[in-house]
């Protein structure tokens, strides 16, 4: 499903756990690291989308975590041409729009199950600093990852820390 402008609905998910670290996961077979997303389905709204996602890929469940927030606004990137699945060459494809959620962590760390390694999107994960993830993402995602955690750092960090964490994530 496309926008009439090439974009797919998407949503990002960023979870934090009492730290303040966020969970940064490992693609399978892949040296890529990236917070879990994915597709909105025709007729789902995004927060049921995200949801469906956070289970989907992490093995979470919405018992534990709590929403702390999310985007305004969509966020869009551009996927390169040479990235594009194949099932998508030949549309008017150009990247995504994404809706972000900061999500709190409740659990503990066995309640992540990323699923048998056969289907899962993830083979490993880890906490990292929230401002971290900018500077480890593939180029293509780099803007909407410091768009995404620049809008929602105000509903976790305060006065100086929140400058502190704005000034990281604009390097």
């Amino acid at each position: 499903m496309l926008d009439d402008k090439g974009y797919r609905p998407n949503v990002g998910i960023i979870i934090v756990n009492p730290n303040r670290k966020v969970f940064w996961a490992k693609r399978t077979g892949e040296q890529a690291w990236q917070f879990p997303q994915g597709g909105v389905k025709k007729g789902e709204s995004v927060d049921s989308a995200m949801f469906r996602e956070l289970k989907e890929e992490t093995g979470l469940t919405a018992s534990k975590v709590e929403a702390i927030g999310k985007t305004r606004d969509w966020l869009y990137y551009d996927v390169p041409h040479n990235l594009i699945k194949k099932n998508l060459k030949g549309l008017p494809y150009k990247g995504q729009k994404q809706i972000w959620y900061l999500l709190k962590f409740l659990g503990t760390s066995s309640n992540i199950r990323l699923g048998k390694k056969e289907e899962a999107e993830f083979d490993g994960w880890k906490w990292i600093e929230y401002h971290d993830p900018v500077r480890l993402v593939i180029n293509f995602k780099k803007e909407v990852y410091c768009k995404a955690l620049a809008e929602l750092a105000p509903l976790l960090f305060r006065d100086q820390e929140l400058e502190d964490v704005k000034l990281k994530l604009s390097r």
